[in-house]
């Protein structure tokens, strides 16, 4: 989950750089049902969409944060659940996001300072388009993913029990420990979460995401009380951590994901490394965040790798960037080990940082490239 990064003086240079890396996204319009991208002019009190209607198919919308705050886009359907989304668009850096809608009525939002509701509007797609899994290994890419996130959420459920029945019993030290194992594969699949509505903030806000007159619960709320206070009246909250945990495993388990969603989720994950793991605002009370940074890396290569076979046809030479951009990344995490795990974050020095934030940008240029080919 994204929202106000809190970012460490030490390393905003870093995650800066970071940011506009990754907010680099492919240009390619071809083969949008709309004709084109729908322009967005955001700022920090509008949202304006250009255009209210779009014909079923992929839809692409190109955002254009004119504000002084980093804003987020949205497309979300009935129950706000996330057709699409595009976080931490910075001032004056456009970005595109590419998306598979069938007909139906949606609302775009903005949200200026990533937080609360956003600024809305009505959406509606109408007539009808083959959907991208109409092509045998684009529908292949979407099963093969579907069976990895079942692996994940399956894990994460056993995790979570054994995380929360270690708080439960006062056990601070074995708490500790299975907090980021538990979470890694969260942040495996971390998009798809992100798609139902509030879950994701239930399971990963922090505490400054909270809105007035809701319990802050999830990870964040455990991991504080972890390593600044105390556990032992926190046995509710770690009974609605499993609670909301199964919740995401039932509905993961019914999810079919487009093509699009595997390719911005990739993107998105990376993102997410580049704006809030490497800066050590994730997990700022036990600066676990390599544990997480490197789950995000897992989960968005494991997307592209659902889609290769796709992009083997469709844009070969995209192959070989992206095998190079994933290594990259690997490397440079790699000599961070410590033990089975991680070091810290705080740990890392700047030029360490930003050595794994260049890592990012190497390989988010030829993923932000991978909507487009397979569209």
């Amino acid at each position: 989950m994204r929202r106000h990064l809190l970012v460490p003086a030490a390393v905003l240079g870093v995650a800066m750089l970071g940011l506009t890396g990754c907010g680099k996204d492919d240009k390619t319009t071809t083969g949008d049902a709309a004709g084109g991208p729908i322009a967005v002019s955001a700022n920090d009190t509008a949202c304006d969409v250009a255009k209210a209607e779009a014909p079923a198919g992929t839809v692409t919308f190109k955002v254009t944060n004119s504000g002084s705050k980093v804003t987020e886009f949205y497309v979300y359907a009935a129950g706000d659940r996330v057709m699409g989304e595009k976080e931490n668009i910075l001032p004056g850096v456009p970005v595109e996001l590419k998306m598979e809608l069938p007909a139906g009525a949606y609302e775009t939002a903005c949200k200026p300072g990533m937080i609360g509701d956003g600024i809305r509007a009505k959406f509606t797609v109408s007539g009808s388009a083959a959907p991208l899994t109409a092509d045998a290994k684009l529908a292949a890419a979407s099963e093969n993913y579907q069976a990895y996130v079942k692996t994940q959420t399956d894990g994460l459920l056993v995790k979570t029990q054994e995380f929360a029945a270690a708080v439960k019993a006062g056990d601070v030290t074995k708490s500790k420990a299975l907090y980021p194992v538990a979470r890694t594969y969260y942040e495996r699949v971390e998009p798809v979460a992100e798609s139902f509505g509030d879950l994701d903030p239930k399971l990963d806000g922090r505490e400054d995401d909270v809105e007035a007159g809701t319990e802050w619960t999830g990870f964040h709320r455990l991991e504080k009380d972890l390593w600044t206070g105390s556990i032992a009246q926190d046995g509710p909250i770690a009974d609605q951590l499993v609670k909301d945990v199964q919740e995401l495993v039932a509905k993961a388990t019914t999810e079919k994901l487009s093509p699009l969603q595997l390719a911005n989720g990739a993107k998105e994950l990376l993102d997410e490394m580049a704006a809030s793991k490497i800066t050590g605002e994730e997990d700022r009370y036990s600066h676990t965040d390599l544990w997480d940074f490197a789950a995000n890396l897992e989960g968005s290569k494991a997307a592209i790798a659902a889609l290769r076979p796709s992009l083997e046809d469709k844009a070969p030479d995209l192959i070989a960037k992206l095998d190079s951009g994933f290594k990259g990344v690997e490397t440079t995490l790699a000599k961070h080990r410590a033990s089975d795990g991680w070091k810290l974050i705080t740990t890392l020095s700047k030029d360490e940082l930003k050595e794994l934030s260049d890592s990012i940008n190497a390989v988010a240029e030829p993923v932000s490239k991978v909507a487009a080919a397979i569209s």
